[in-house]
């Protein structure tokens, strides 16, 4: 019985190392890659072909520029790595390898900050994130290799007061690509304050939200610009406000909280007695303004204070508003003598 299930038993086993023999094969075959990155200036077999072997080491092709992408067509890289014995290429059916160059990105945002921190305290400018630097033309990434840490270094730098140009060379120590072609700048660079301004149209009349508002940046010089963004928050706009401009006292009025033509409560106060009767505004007015009040029933126009929604109050010498004026009237009691 035993004997009868040993040749089957070979069999398998046999099997087995076919199967061994062939994935041996497989994870050891030259084998194209769909995309790689890079870091150097050159593209080696082992970049492109894995399981490249003796023959990994060896630069085919120059690579794209730092930061950038290319393609190669399988058949330039298979004609490249035929002189090195790599036969049997599992090409995955690709048509074309695509190649990363891979970069340290150094923004816009980054070389704006490093020009302004190198102004800050120099040229009569004060703090670094008070200096506002616009340059002359778009400011391009800088691309450089991904080790080349560190902050960029000035090698010249000059600043103008009366024109606010500046003109600055940077250069990066541990880049040799930056090293070789030092980066060069111009623009203008000026201190700058914190202004208040609105960051949508804003119409005539509409009242001011925290929502409505955003800080802009504008030059120390210019006066008159609102920068607490508290005093801004519930005023209205004396005409239509445009975002990306500064508030200005003038732009802006307190709410108008009584209306022309609104029926309002005219409120008589004088000593011992208050007296309050209907009126209409002669005008339009905010807390605190002055404005014309008719007394329905007299038909006369006296001077008061707007106090409160729908309220205003006279003084005790417009004592001819209640002139044959029905109101209702609070009369203070005479104050009692001691015994």
């Amino acid at each position: 019985m035993i004997r009868s299930r040993i040749p089957a038993l070979l069999a398998a086993l046999a099997l087995i190392g076919v199967l061994a023999d062939r994935a041996a094969a497989q994870t050891t075959t030259p084998s194209l890659r769909a995309a790689v990155t890079v870091t150097g200036d050159v593209v080696r077999i082992g970049d492109l072909i894995e399981n490249a072997g003796a023959a990994a080491d060896v630069a085919v092709f120059r690579s794209p520029d730092l930061g950038t992408r290319g393609a190669v067509a399988t058949d330039r890289i298979v004609d490249a790595i035929r002189p090195h014995q790599l036969i049997d290429i599992d090409t995955h059916g690709l048509t074309e390898v695509v190649v990363s160059r891979a970069s340290r990105v150094i923004a816009a945002p980054e070389i704006s900050t490093q020009i302004a921190r190198n102004l800050s305290g120099h040229f009569g400018l004060g703090d670094a994130r008070d200096i506002s630097v616009y340059f002359d033309r778009d400011v391009r990434s800088l691309q450089v290799e991904p080790d080349a840490i560190g902050e960029l270094q000035v090698l010249n730098l000059s600043y103008d007061p009366r024109t606010t140009r500046f003109d600055v060379t940077f250069d990066l120590p541990r880049s040799a690509t930056l090293h070789r072609q030092p980066a060069h700048f111009t623009g203008t660079a000026l201190e700058t304050v914190a202004a208040v301004g609105v960051d949508r149209p804003v119409e005539h009349g509409e009242i001011l939200k925290a929502s409505d508002l955003t800080v802009l940046r504008r030059p120390k010089t210019e006066s008159g610009v609102i920068t607490d963004i508290n005093a801004v928050i519930g005023l209205a706009a004396r005409h239509p406000l445009r975002p990306d401009q500064p508030l200005r006292v003038s732009d802006l009025a307190k709410p108008d909280i009584v209306s022309r033509n609104e029926t309002v409560t005219i409120v008589y106060q004088a000593p011992g007695i208050t007296l309050t009767l209907r009126g209409q505004a002669q005008n339009s007015g905010a807390l605190g303004d002055t404005i014309g009040v008719l007394n329905i029933q007299s038909k006369r126009v006296v001077q008061g204070v707007i106090t409160a929604p729908g309220r205003v109050t006279v003084s005790a010498a417009a004592t001819r508003l209640v002139d044959n004026a029905p109101a209702t009237a609070v009369v203070s009691e005479p104050a009692q003598r001691s015994e």
